[in-house]
């Protein structure tokens, strides 16, 4: 039987009155803290994501708040600093984000632009000294990534990215199944995400997205099949793209991927995106079977091992759990457990992906 790690340090602070920290500390924030004061955020972009999940999340973080955002709406900016009680004083825009290097109130910020301008805001938020959650995917190419972790590294601030499902319980049992090698040798996967994509945005975007819901969905996938290997990365990809159902829609990139991920002890996963087909899953089978529905929903995960459904954890803000991981990492001087490596080892796979999916080709990793 697993052990559940919510008991050990993942545990909900609305549940128990502690602070769930990705570290696994389950420290209390005031003893973080130590009497400072929480660490400061400026959302970078105030679009659907900041709106419906990043800002009502720091309202419930426990180490950081919203101080401070960035964006082309100075109208939309002001309307933020009044809601969430922070300085107009606080509110960039692109044209001038520079200047928070001169504002005491932030101390991290965070990019919630389409990933094809990750690269602009990561480097903006190095070179004024802040530390950077980068949402994902990370970047449209591995390069613009080696580029932003450098950036980071020059600067002397942390680069984490918007992980936010290796702060849930259920994921990080995955993860400890491999640590502890419950699996017992070479397991098979299975893993699906997607959705009817009906609104043009950068998901449709090759410019502004590198890709399509490879790129958007996808990329949970192949975060599922290496938390499930021990964050081993694969040998191999072979990868195909069906037919598209509405190609006038999706004229620029993929509407549905289906790929293979192959390991070096024999273990698959077979993966699939789409904006098109709706899946939300993950499975994995060895010694242990388990198998998570939905799997990456902002809440109401459901989690079956060897077929007995663990208990529901609802309610829990996986935004907050991230961010507040990320703060505390700060704050302990210790490494984000989703840093900015992480995000440049994704943007490795999707591009072999389309490689593949583009060659016929089986590329090697």
């Amino acid at each position: 039987m697993i052990t559940p790690i919510s008991r050990r340090g993942f545990i909900s602070s609305a549940a128990v009155g502690a602070l769930a920290l990705g570290t696994g500390a389950g420290l209390r924030a005031n003893e973080l803290l130590g009497g400072k004061r929480k660490l400061g955020v400026a959302l970078m972009g105030l679009g659907s994501y900041s709106r419906g999940q990043l800002g009502p999340a720091l309202r419930e973080t426990e180490l950081c708040e919203l101080r401070g955002v960035v964006t082309g709406d100075a109208a939309k900016g002001n309307r933020w600093a009044q809601s969430y009680g922070f300085s107009p004083k606080s509110v960039y825009s692109y044209d001038n984000m520079a200047a928070i290097a001169d504002d005491p109130n932030i101390d991290i910020v965070y990019s919630v632009t389409p990933p094809g301008l990750h690269l602009r805001d990561v480097l903006a938020g190095a070179a004024a000294g802040k530390h950077v959650i980068c949402e994902k995917p990370m970047a449209v190419s591995v390069e613009e990534c080696e580029k932003m972790i450098a950036a980071c590294d020059a600067a002397k601030v942390r680069l984490s990215i918007g992980y936010r499902l290796h702060f849930h319980d259920y994921h990080q049992q995955v993860k400890e199944m491999a640590a502890t090698g419950a699996w017992g040798g070479p397991i098979v996967m299975n893993g699906g995400f997607g959705y009817r994509d009906g609104v043009k945005t950068w998901r449709t975007s090759k410019a502004l997205g590198g890709g399509g819901q490879l790129m958007n969905v996808g990329i949970y996938v192949i975060q599922s099949a290496l938390m499930a290997k021990g964050e081993e990365m694969p040998i191999a990809i072979t990868a195909h793209e069906p037919p598209k159902v509405r190609p006038d829609f999706f004229d620029e990139v993929e509407e549905t991927m289906k790929f293979t991920l192959e390991f070096a002890d024999g273990s698959k996963c077979e993966g699939m995106s789409s904006g098109e087909i709706g899946a939300n899953h993950f499975e994995a089978e060895g010694k242990k079977q388990v198998r998570l529905a939905p799997a990456y929903s902002y809440d109401g995960l459901r989690m079956t091992v060897d077929g007995k459904e663990l208990a529901p954890i609802d309610g829990f803000n996986q935004q907050a759990h991230q961010m507040d991981g990320f703060a505390a990492a700060i704050l302990k001087n210790e490494p984000s457990i989703v840093p900015g490596q992480m995000g440049m080892r994704d943007i490795r796979i999707t591009s072999a992906i389309y490689e593949a999916a583009r060659t016929g080709k089986r590329v090697m990793l």
